[in-house]
């Protein structure tokens, strides 16, 4: 080997383990929930040592892709990969690099439209469209009820649904990250900006009111009309949540 060449590094025989079962866990040979095989039908099946085979559990867990119980004969518990420890560490990389919430809202604003002129374009003819509709439905409810925490929980997964609603996984994925960091936003500027009874009815009426027309237009084939509706309401929407100097803080990846 040259001077200055870069040494070749050998996996080792835990990391090899800890791929092996991570793929398994990727392409679904695995299921959430599911149960590895106990620790002494591992080492037989695999040929590996104890220490071998509790570092790889340790690389897994530290994955969050199983959880181990010590003492526990049924072996370590599956869990898929999920989006909101993506949504986590991808909180921490913001925050490390001084991104604003106006940051993440602007953000927000160039994907939605784009996505409601597809389901405008096909007048909500698609395989996801239907969930769009049950939500809408629920939120009719809670509106009707006065169930204002409720409504205000589930506004993202009405921006979600619609993003799922055009069966792109990569930009339902990408939003669903956003709207995880954005909740945390949200959740955080609501305890130190408590809303009296009456703008919270407010709040509901209008929101379900918008949501209702969007929905309308979507269906009539309203392509223009839609992108403009759902462009203001993501606007009004922005600047309720970035006024009062909250546009300017540092998104906080480690807020609860």
């Amino acid at each position: 080997m040259e001077n200055g060449s870069a040494r070749i590094r050998v996996p080792k025989t835990s990391e090899l383990v800890a791929d092996q079962i991570r793929r398994q866990i990727i392409r679904g040979d695995l299921n959430e929930g599911d149960s590895l095989p106990p620790e002494g039908t591992l080492l037989a099946t695999l040929g590996i040592s104890r220490p071998t085979l509790r570092e790889a559990f340790r690389i897994l867990e530290a994955e969050s892709l199983i959880s181990v119980v010590r003492g526990s004969r049924s072996g370590a518990r599956v869990h898929r990969p999920s989006t909101e420890l993506v949504s986590r560490y991808a909180g921490y990389v913001l925050e490390s690099q001084g991104t604003t919430i106006a940051d993440l809202y602007t953000a927000r604003l160039a994907i939605e439209p784009t996505v409601v002129r597809w389901l405008a374009t096909e007048k909500g003819q698609t395989p996801g469209w239907a969930r769009v509709k049950e939500t809408l439905a629920a939120f009719e409810g809670m509106w009707k009820e006065a169930r204002y925490e409720e409504f205000i929980d589930n506004v993202a997964h009405f921006h979600q649904m619609l993003v799922e609603a055009t069966g792109n996984k990569t930009l339902s994925f990408m939003n669903r990250m956003l709207l995880n960091l954005a909740r945390t936003h949200q959740n955080d500027y609501q305890r130190r900006h408590p809303r009296s009874h009456e703008e919270r009815l407010k709040s509901i009426r209008v929101g379900f009111k918008s949501y209702e027309k969007l929905v309308s237009m979507i269906e009539a084939g309203d392509v223009e009309g839609a992108v403009a509706h759902w462009r203001l309401h993501l606007r009004n929407a922005n600047e309720t949540w970035a006024t009062r100097g909250e546009g300017e803080r540092i998104v906080d990846s480690l807020q609860g």
